[in-house]
């Protein structure tokens, strides 16, 4: 199976689309098609009229673990080619973000890094017992996108999407919960659980729930051209750096990286 096969799409049910992330033996880990083919899943879905919510699931006992660590050195070395990685990356998220249908999260398992930026980029986050989330790019010396950073933001705030971010912890479910990095936490099968809550949308105006979420994107803050400029140059510096090679190392070896700051 292609790395872009790991991107399905179910659509039996002709309003509620479920768009799996199918790689459970990396625990769902995308790789650069992958990502890839998960911004055009969305927006193929955010295009069909008939489609009146979405739900992103991964297959195994993992929602995603995050990027594909190593496929790094052949996909995300040099500036050049981060960059590329970095807007791929980019891309897929925005989709998510900019659905204009309800998009809910079904996390059991891990939803770690990128994992947990396309958690945060779908409306409501549905997780079971089992589900954990973090981001440990301080792990790895990255610096993190635009449109999972915004998310991450707006769904737990300023000081705690600081921690978040500087510290690299894995949260689980009940603390994910109380920070607001899940929404809620079911007891059974959380696709079941997101289904049932895509059903009750079913008598909500469509036209209403895409303009409610283009309200709420335009009244946060996003940042001007020169802003988005100097972000993609931290970043383009950041996959350059020793520090950045080291975090790759230390990953793939499974040691604790020692990061000197350049």
């Amino acid at each position: 199976m292609s790395d872009a096969a790991a991107i399905v799409v179910d659509r039996s049910d002709p309003a509620i689309a479920v768009v799996t992330i199918d790689r459970p033996a990396q625990r769902n880990a995308m790789t650069l098609a992958m990502w890839r083919a998960l911004g055009d899943a969305f927006l193929t879905l955010s295009a069909e009229p008939e489609i009146r919510a979405v739900i992103l699931t991964g297959a195994g006992g993992a929602f995603c673990a995050g990027a594909d660590i190593k496929e790094f050195a052949a996909a995300r070395t040099g500036a050049e080619a981060g960059g590329r990685y970095s807007e791929t990356v980019e891309r897929a998220n925005t989709a998510i973000l900019e659905c204009p249908k309800a998009v809910f999260a079904a996390i059991s398992g891990a939803a770690m890094g990128g994992g947990c930026g396309l958690a945060l980029c779908c409306d409501f986050r549905i997780g079971d017992a089992s589900a954990y989330l973090g981001i440990p790019a301080a792990k790895l010396g990255l610096v993190y996108g635009v449109a999972e950073t915004r998310a991450l933001v707006a769904a737990v705030g300023v000081e705690r999407a600081k921690s978040v971010l500087f510290s690299g912890r894995r949260h689980p479910a009940p603390e994910a919960l109380e920070m607001g990095l899940l929404s809620e936490i079911c007891a059974g099968d959380p696709v079941a659980e997101a289904k049932a809550r895509a059903e009750e949308l079913r008598a909500s105006a469509p036209l209403t729930i895409a303009g409610a979420k283009r309200v709420i994107r335009a009244v946060q803050p996003e940042p001007t051209p020169a802003e988005h400029a100097e972000i993609a140059a931290l970043g383009a510096q950041a996959v350059v750096s020793d520090d950045y090679k080291e975090g790759v190392a230390a990953f793939v070896e499974k040691r604790p990286p020692v990061f000197r700051g350049k």
